[in-house]
This record gives structure tokens, C-alpha cells and sequence, in this order.
């Protein structure tokens, strides 16, 4: 966990943060995204969240308020943290400063420092 700049606001950082998923960590092919590019070595998503986004858009910016977040990167959080049924969730933001992020379920041994959430 990581304290923001003293300048950031983290309910205007979180206002302006976006889900936007990511082939990746799914098996499902989102609509007008390209083919499908899961990775094997990357953990999956559970198929209810991947069709659930303004679900996890919540998620993302209720974490942002809290402060669950590391890594600040051009104005925006380059990690964020959420836990929802003892599963630990990390967001990573795609490219500094877009405020898009995409997300993942942490393996149980996967351990983020001062998260408690």
C-alpha cells in the first residue's frame, strides 16, 4: 500500500478510473475486442465477473476512495486492491496516466504488503 501525493484526491482520482478488462486474464471474448489472447500463466477470471463490469468498475473506484492502492504512476494508482469473498483482486492500470485499468484474481499464497481490505 502506498500513501498518494499530497496534491491527489483520491474520490477524484476514483471518479475518473475505468474497468476495461483485458483478454489476458479471460476466456471469454469481449465485444469489438479482438480475438481472444488468454494466457495460460496468467490467473483467470471468474466468467460472472468478466460480464459483470460496471460491478467490477465499482469495485475498482470503492478501492481507489479507500486508499487500496500502490505505485502511483502519472496521476493515477498503478495498482489497486479489492477483496470480495476472501478473494484478493489486483487492478493494474494500462498505460501510465490513462486511468484504465484491468483486473485479476491473486492466487491464495500471493501476499500484498499493508492490504487488509
Amino acid at each position: 500500500m502506498q500513501v498518494p501525493p499530497p496534491d491527489v484526491s483520491l474520490a477524484r482520482v476514483a471518479d475518473s478510473c475505468r474497468y476495461v478488462g483485458s483478454p489476458y486474464h479471460s476466456d471469454i471474448r469481449s465485444p469489438g475486442k479482438m480475438h481472444r489472447r488468454w494466457r495460460p500463466d496468467a490467473s483467470q477470471c471468474p466468467q460472472a465477473l468478466t460480464k459483470d463490469r460496471d460491478r467490477i468498475e465499482c469495485w475498482l473506484r470503492d478501492a481507489v476512495r479507500a486508499g487500496q492502492v500502490g505505485a502511483w504512476e502519472q496521476g493515477f494508482p498503478r495498482y489497486v486492491w479489492y477483496r470480495h469473498e476472501g478473494i484478493v483482486y489486483e487492478a493494474r492500470q494500462g498505460y501510465p496516466g490513462s486511468g484504465e485499468y484491468h483486473g485479476y484474481p491473486l492466487e491464495p499464497e500471493e501476499r500484498v504488503r499493508g492490504f487488509s481490505g
